[in-house]
């Protein structure tokens, strides 16, 4: 049994009190510091300006009438910032409605007795009045102010601490707890059998890890039961051609003319079944290394082969373009690809052209072509085609779309289908130019 259980710091329940306990500490030092600056349990300390001013204001309130001339221009040498004078009865000008923090902050210092208002600025002078016991009013200059507001209002810094602890916590495990499920989004869209996608990472909690574990098992045994399904159905293909050539020289000798081509045929047929299974199979597997490819040669290869045939098959191109390929897979591909359009078309054309970072190689026909519901359709193995395109049985077995389809897929392209104008149809397979092409003039 794992410790502490369900809150295992290693797992997300324990993870999550961590991150709960984390923000608690977090937001009491911010509201203990925000305490300890502002002290509001304690009187305000007035600023420089209102220390001297109380002073002053207590030094005169205390002392007799006949001495406070002097002591004024005593207090103005000793603090000439403070400008400190004696105001005439009558003279004051006060701003009404002022509470300002620093001037209770004089007044409880100075106790009831004074009385302690703000005056109206002169020249952008902030000053202050105190009105001694006796009735006389001096005046002296206070700089600072009130406080932050900031620091001022306790319960709106507890609110703006708890607000800015929880979303940066939260921020924070939210993407802790997201990276590794975008991860398992992006391993699910490039699922291969390949073995070429890299193992999903097990780092998280451990709930995430168990998960990442368990997906990556699952992905071995899946490629593990691919990989056998693949030796086994090559195996019985490649074992079911012994039996076929046997069976070809037995019909040889039968002496009925009619039933000997029907059964050759039959044979034939059989024969050309497996082999396109074979092919299918041996794609899959993909065991061709990559080398650096003449495109633009292999296509012309391919023309040139149909029309020593007898078909009218032509290439549309660059002279060269060399790019990084599976040779004997490309060759194969748009030999499928050709071969399925000189089924149904009285002439073929092979285009070549780069863009960008793409490939694309387009075989066109004009044939009838295909429906645009069984378009997708007919890229699956063993589906033949529509109406238009219907095969016989001695003429193909729905393979060839799918084998060229898996290698555009094995090279990290596409194959698609599109319609001919005026009618046909265009096979277009779309690969990635991994090596920058050299196009011939």
């Amino acid at each position: 049994m794992k410790p502490f259980g369900f809150f295992h710091l290693r797992g997300i329940g324990g993870q999550i009190a961590a991150l709960v306990l984390a923000s608690t500490v977090a937001l009491h030092l911010v509201v203990t510091t925000a305490f300890l600056i502002s002290r509001p349990d304690r009187p305000d300390t007035p600023p420089d300006g209102a220390h001297q001013l109380t002073d002053a204001a207590l030094l005169l309130g205390s002392a007799e009438q006949a001495e406070r001339p002097r002591l004024i221009a005593d207090l103005a040498r000793a603090f000439p910032k403070l400008n400190i004078e004696m105001l005439a009865p009558g003279t004051a000008s006060v701003v009404e409605n002022n509470d300002s923090q620093h001037l209770r902050g004089i007044r409880r210092h100075l106790g009831h007795d004074y009385k302690v208002v703000q005056l109206v600025p002169e020249g952008g002078t902030h000053r202050v009045g105190v009105q001694l016991p006796d009735g006389t009013v001096i005046a002296g200059r206070v700089d600072g102010g009130s406080r932050p507001w900031f620091w001022g209002a306790p319960w709106l810094t507890t609110l703006m601490s708890a607000f800015i602890c929880v979303t940066v916590l939260g921020l924070w495990a939210a993407r802790a707890l997201a990276a590794p499920l975008s991860s398992f989004a992006r391993a699910a869209e490039n699922f291969s059998l390949d073995g070429g996608a890299d193992p999903l990472p097990e780092r998280g909690p451990e709930e995430i890890r168990s998960v990442a574990r368990a997906l990556n098992r699952m992905h071995e045994r899946i490629a593990r039961l691919m990989s056998d399904r693949t030796r086994m159905l090559a195996a019985i293909s490649h074992d079911l051609r012994t039996p076929i050539t046997r069976l070809r020289l037995r019909a040889e000798f039968i002496e009925d003319e009619g039933n000997r081509k029907r059964m050759l045929m039959d044979l034939d047929q059989m024969r050309s079944m497996l082999e396109s299974v074979l092919s299918l199979l041996r794609n899959d597997r993909k065991i061709e290394a990559v080398t650096l490819v003449d495109i633009a040669s292999t296509l012309q290869l391919v023309a040139d082969q149909f029309g020593d045939m007898g078909h009218v098959v032509h290439y549309e191109g660059p002279v060269s373009a060399t790019a990084a390929a599976r040779p004997d897979d490309l060759h194969r591909g748009v030999t499928n690809l050709v071969e399925n359009a000189v089924r149904f078309g009285a002439e073929v054309t092979i285009r070549l052209d780069i863009s960008g970072t793409k490939l694309v190689i387009d075989v066109e026909d004009d044939g009838p072509g295909i429906s645009d519901a069984r378009k997708q359709e007919m890229l699956e193995p063993f589906v033949r085609g529509d109406d238009a395109r219907t095969m016989d049985d001695s003429t193909g077995f729905g393979l060839g779309l799918s084998i060229a389809r898996a290698i555009a897929v094995a090279h990290g392209g596409e194959l698609s289908l599109h319609d001919r104008e005026p009618h046909g149809l265009i096979v277009r397979m779309q690969l990635p130019v991994w090596q920058e092409p050299r196009l011939a003039a």
